[in-house]
């Protein structure tokens, strides 16, 4: 009886700590610095958990460098002002990021600043209060 308390008890353990292990973290970005980079979005992806964006940067050789930006959910980046449609491939973009620590293009998405000139962050502006979400049965 008791063998089998306790193999209930791990499997419990076990059920708990897979969601908490399978999150990632950001160790690998640099957040005291920042990097700006102008490019052409080549992919955003509105999806959850993380939605993140693709920008191809060119080089110094005449080529191109894509830069990936990883960015929150949609849930949070509603309430800053994004729309799924807000970025579309071709647009032409200037983008902020937490760099990679290793020097890989890309890093944590900080802001971006839209070909009309419009900027969009991750965070509502301030003093503005999020939305409320409205229940209707």
């Amino acid at each position: 009886m008791k063998r089998l308390q306790v193999a209930e008890s791990l499997v419990i353990a076990l059920c708990m700590a897979a969601p908490a292990w399978a999150h990632h973290n950001a160790a690998g970005i640099d957040r005291t610095k920042t990097v700006t980079v102008e490019g052409t979005v080549k992919e955003f992806k509105w999806a959850n958990p993380h939605s993140w964006v693709e920008i191809q940067v060119p080089d110094k050789k005449g080529g191109v460098e894509i830069w990936n930006a990883e960015m929150t959910s949609p849930s949070i980046l509603v309430k800053a002002g994004w729309k799924k449609t807000s970025l579309a491939a071709g647009d032409k973009v200037k983008l902020v990021v937490n760099p990679m620590a290793n020097g890989t293009p890309g890093g944590l998405f900080v802001s971006i600043t839209l070909p009309s000139g419009q900027q969009l962050t991750q965070q509502a502006p301030r003093g503005q209060a999020p939305a409320t979400p409205v229940y209707t049965p």
